[in-house]
């Protein structure tokens, strides 16, 4: 008797795990036909996909008025807003599929003794819209880092 009561519930779990498949595949179609746009002082419009990348750039009327250096925060500002705007789009995509996951079982409550790696996983590292040599990007020149002037990284020709 104990082994149907197993046998079902095992049964249910890969139902809906199948289900969980499912919603991904729809949830990576929907994503991937995602797009935000955002206009900026009227005369700046930047389109981004799903990744944030820009597929469109227009100018509105009398942007020939703005100075370039309003030209160039214009897109930018624009740029970082609609790749915002975007990544919200697939946050509120992932809503379904997050409550699917909530619902079955964790692998802790089926395999007794086993840890909970998934309790606190580590967050992503907020990535920072500075430009370049902003201040803030000062960590990126420290050793080893991006900008380090001895030029000992992955392409360095002594490897």
């Amino acid at each position: 008797m104990p082994n149907e009561y197993t046998r079902a519930e095992l049964n249910s779990v890969i139902e809906q795990v199948g289900q969980q498949f499912r919603t991904m595949a729809r949830i990576q179609r929907e994503r991937a036909a995602l797009t935000a746009s955002v206009t900026v002082r009227k005369r700046v419009t930047v389109t981004v996909n799903a990744d944030g990348v820009v597929i469109e750039t227009k100018l509105g009327p009398n942007a020939e008025d703005l100075e370039h250096a309003e030209l160039a925060r214009a897109f930018t500002e624009a740029a970082q807003q609609a790749a915002a705007e975007v990544a919200r789009k697939g946050q509120a995509l992932m809503r379904p599929f997050d409550d699917q996951r909530a619902r079955l079982p964790k692998i802790t409550d089926l395999i007794e003794g086993m840890p909970d790696f998934a309790a606190d996983p580590p967050g992503p590292e907020p990535v920072s819209t500075a430009p370049p040599k902003a201040p803030e990007r000062a960590a990126d020149a420290a050793p080893g880092g991006p900008d380090d002037a001895r030029g000992r990284g992955v392409t360095d020709s002594s490897w």
